[in-house]
């Protein structure tokens, strides 16, 4: 059997409108990303990309999006993607743009990277804090940047080190 290779854009949606933040849902990202594509490269581009496209995450608070795709039309996507200019839910349009960050072979690697992209940005933040409350609640988000799965197998190396150590 055949695998299948898919592509993760690793996307971050910047708008000046505060209230952009309500209007951010799975949906909306999937409806406009399909529609800048047919308009972008016509029915082929649209029949292509709409065969494995998915929004795989979205946080509207961060205002990431993960999107997926084939690999072999994920250059259609990606071309794509800078022509967004607004998301468009229950006849509310709100301006924005779509910023690549990342662009991955898996999910895990996007992952890794938003990891570190926020921590760069909390790093960031930090020389602007004017409270100490700030200063400590950024600092302590930035000890929390880290994997859980490398989390877990470090202490299990631990622990069966300190087993060996014993024996």
């Amino acid at each position: 059997m055949v695998r299948f290779k898919n592509r993760y854009f690793l996307c971050e949606i910047t708008s000046e409108d505060p209230s952009c933040q309500q209007l951010i849902d799975e949906r909306t990202v999937h409806s406009t990303v399909k529609s800048v594509v047919a308009r972008m490269h016509g029915d082929f581009g649209l029949a292509c990309c709409s065969i494995a496209f998915a929004v795989k995450y979205l946080n509207a608070y961060t205002r990431v999006v993960l999107l997926s795709c084939r690999k072999d039309f994920a250059r259609l996507l990606w071309s794509s993607l800078p022509f967004i200019t607004h998301l468009e839910n229950w006849k509310q349009r709100c301006p924005c743009a779509f910023n690549t960050l990342h662009v991955g072979a898996t999910i895990r690697t996007c992952q890794k990277f938003l990891i570190q992209y926020s921590r760069d940005q909390l790093q960031q933040l930090l020389p602007r804090c004017t409270s100490e409350a700030d200063r400590q609640a950024i600092q302590k988000s930035l000890q929390s940047c880290t994997l859980l799965r490398e989390e877990q197998f470090q202490t299990e190396d631990e622990d069966s080190e300190n087993a060996v150590e014993m024996a």
